[in-house]
């Protein structure tokens, strides 16, 4: 298995006599001419390759060890450190552009509203625009001011007939709600009426039943006293 080593945890120098070379050349891939000033590589296209040489190596099988090729991986790394500096310079070439870019569109930007300004001024001392601007605006001020008032004094009208027409809406509401109660007070009392009426009948037909039921004992019990009588006074009861 790959080892690391510990010199190269350090970042290369950005000295060219100081960069270290790659171990040993890959024979099985071309031959890449060193990265120059005007030609650099890819890193991303590089560190790529260290992932492809890594995945093509074989594998322990039961492990997630895998047997890499010390020297071929340790070229590609060394190729990619001795080119970072440059990429990373470059990153910082561009970066600084970008800001002096930048720096030269604002500092255009400021002088073409400056310009602008003064041509500006120049214009409102030479044409009077500003007394202009203000007359216009002092009559546009009173116009609305009076399209205000009048536009007030509608709404206010308005708010006025719907509250009359509002206060009339709820009286004709509360007429309606008396009618229907009027309505339903009588309707309750016409049920109630007729359900008084059924209960008279009914206690009365159950009073009749009762005073027929009462005659009826009587009418028994007078019956029964009569035959007692009756038998004790013959003979043939001795």
């Amino acid at each position: 298995m790959l080892h690391r080593d510990s010199s190269r945890i350090d970042p290369p120098k950005t000295d060219s006599a100081a960069v270290a070379t790659p171990r040993v050349s890959n024979p099985s891939q071309p031959s890449e001419p060193p990265p120059t000033a005007e030609r650099g590589i890819d890193i991303q296209q590089e560190l790529n390759r260290l992932e492809d040489i890594l995945f093509d190596s074989p594998h322990i099988p039961l492990t997630k060890r895998t047997l890499v090729d010390e020297e071929i991986f340790l070229a590609q790394l060394d190729l990619v450190r001795e080119n970072l500096p440059r990429a990373f310079k470059a990153a910082e070439e561009l970066v600084q552009e970008r800001e002096t870019i930048l720096m030269q569109a604002e500092e255009y930007a400021l002088e073409i509203v400056e310009v602008a300004e003064q041509r500006a001024d120049q214009l409102l001392d030479e044409m009077g625009i500003i007394q202009q601007a203000e007359l216009e605006a002092n009559q546009i001020r009173k116009q609305v001011s009076q399209e205000c008032e009048t536009l007030q004094q509608q709404t206010l009208a308005e708010i006025e007939r719907m509250r009359l027409q509002a206060k009339q809406e709820l009286e004709q509401m509360r007429q309606h709600a008396l009618t229907e109660c009027e309505d339903i007070q009588n309707g309750a009392d016409d049920y109630a009426d007729s359900v008084l009426i059924n209960i008279e009948q009914q206690l009365n037909d159950m009073l009749r039943v009762i005073r027929n039921g009462r005659q009826q004992l009587q009418y028994d019990t007078q019956g029964s006293t009569v035959s007692a009588q009756d038998s004790k006074g013959s003979p043939g009861a001795e």
